[in-house]
């Protein structure tokens, strides 16, 4: 890793004092990077289907392959068929009542010509206070059972919505089985195949975002001093032996930090041995490839 980063160091500075030297026409140089992706697997399983290959774009959320659904699928319809089958034991209460409700109907009218025939001494008390009782045990007996019932049907959707809940994970699950890109990008490396088993969290595929470009350039602490976050920047990269292209840049990271460079590296200040990343974001129409040598001009 040191050892690259200083052959990138090495080779930036020596372009820019390169360039400097021969046309002072660039203030800075360096690679062209992409913001990459390391993604895993969601799911566990058999890969199903998995037809990617190292340079190939790709499209945000386009499927790219499958791991295997079958289980889960299977579990899916068991869920569904004890629902069903929690629907059959539901009750209406209304009518598992309606004996009960009759009966107090029949005894509330036997109630209101009993006491009426009591009035006129024709019915004794006594036997309006039985049918008073007979009432009271039955709107008893009727308060118990819908309560009863109700608890009963109360305890079945509760179970239901439990297994609503797994039959939506279940599916989250299945659709976390379709292998996709999380961005627009080109795949930079493939670490499963068809056939192989995966399991949550293993890396699948490597994508760089092509729509986060970014140059990366070193710069002397003189230059520092010209530079902030959010100044636009001219970037120029290579298009072959046509010359080169311009795009407009905007920096967004300076590094807080100085880098030595090597003792055999000349800058445009010869007297600096110091150098600073930066990072300048530069929309990307797809001539901008990762690894690419540009440069920039900072004062426009």
């Amino acid at each position: 890793m040191k050892a690259s980063r200083f052959f990138l160091i090495a080779m930036a500075v020596t372009a820019l004092s390169a360039c400097k030297n021969k046309n002072n026409e660039y203030d800075a140089s360096g690679i062209f990077e992409t913001t990459e992706i390391i993604v895993s697997a969601k799911g566990n399983g058999e890969i199903i289907h998995f037809d990617i290959s190292e340079g190939q774009t790709v499209e945000a959320q386009t499927p790219l392959g499958l791991i295997d659904t079958m289980q889960l699928y299977l579990k899916k319809k068991q869920l569904q068929a004890n629902i069903r089958a929690m629907n059959s034991r539901q009750v209406d209460v209304s009518l598992q009542t309606a004996a009960l409700k009759q009966q107090i109907e029949t005894q509330r009218r036997e109630q209101s010509r009993f006491e009426t025939l009591v009035k006129e001494n024709v019915a004794n008390q006594k036997q309006l206070d039985d049918i008073n009782a007979q009432i009271t045990t039955f709107e008893k007996q009727l308060s118990a059972q819908t309560e009863t019932l109700n608890n009963s049907n109360n305890s079945l959707n509760n179970e239901q919505e439990s297994l609503v809940v797994q039959i939506a994970q279940i599916d989250d699950q299945i659709k976390n089985c379709i292998i996709k890109s999380p961005v627009k990008g080109t795949i930079l490396a493939k670490y499963a195949e068809a056939g192989e088993s995966t399991m949550q969290g293993k890396v699948i595929f490597k994508v760089g975002n092509l729509e986060n470009i970014y140059l990366r350039a070193y710069i002397t602490a003189s230059q520092l001093t010209t530079i902030k976050i959010g100044q636009q920047v001219k970037v120029y990269s290579d298009i072959g032996e046509s010359g080169r292209k311009e795009y407009l840049g905007t920096i967004t990271w300076i590094a807080d930090k100085a880098e030595f460079t090597p003792k055999t590296i000349q800058t445009r200040d010869e007297r600096a041995n110091l150098v600073y990343a930066i990072k300048i974001a530069v929309k990307n129409d797809g001539y901008i490839k990762k690894g690419m040598y540009g440069e920039l001009i900072i004062n426009n």
